[in-house]
């Protein structure tokens, strides 16, 4: 299955969550069987040769392709989760939205100093929270191997802000214009 075969897969829902955002919905790309497993396959393909200890997924579409990217490749998952949703002792990071801020939070210990680590999300947009979880992470001793995406934004900027941040970034589809 080719590029455009998994881009034709994402639906464009227009004027979500407000008025002139064209919403990218990964949805439908993860509910056709053939589309995710080449998806998951692609991602592998990216991943594998920089062999990580741990795929650390950012909530919540980054835990389905961070799993199965794990489970694909027969290392850990660990979840980044939004302030209050892990049942232990959390490390956790502050950072700023367009309007407000926010929190990630990780399991205290689940990433230890030295992991090497590969980022997932589904969709790189502003790279706000890619951004704060890379830090997150390097908080914790880890090495971020890269941050990996199964959709990019680029007239949004995240792609360059992560890579002028020193993480190596990669995407398999990108949508221009918004």
């Amino acid at each position: 299955m080719s590029i455009d075969s998994l881009t034709a897969l994402i639906r464009t829902i227009p004027n979500f969550p407000k008025p002139g955002i064209q919403f990218r919905d990964v949805t439908t790309l993860l509910a056709d069987g053939p589309g995710f497993g080449e998806l998951v396959e692609r991602l592998v393909a990216v991943a594998r040769p920089l062999d990580p200890d741990l795929i650390v997924g950012i909530e919540a579409r980054g835990f389905i392709l961070g799993a199965a990217l794990a489970a694909a490749l027969g290392k850990g998952f660990v979840p980044v989760r939004k302030a209050g949703k892990l049942p232990g002792k959390t490390v956790g990071i502050d950072y700023v939205l367009e309007y407000g801020s926010d929190r990630l939070e990780l399991h205290e210990g689940q990433v230890p100093a030295g992991a090497r680590v590969v980022l997932v999300d589904d969709l790189i947009a502003t790279g706000g929270t890619a951004l704060a979880a890379a830090q997150l992470l390097r908080e914790q001793g880890a090495s971020v191997l890269m941050a990996l995406f199964a959709v990019d934004l680029p007239d949004l900027g995240g792609k360059a802000l992560l890579e002028e941040d020193g993480v190596a970034t990669q995407a398999l589809i990108a949508f221009d214009g918004d």
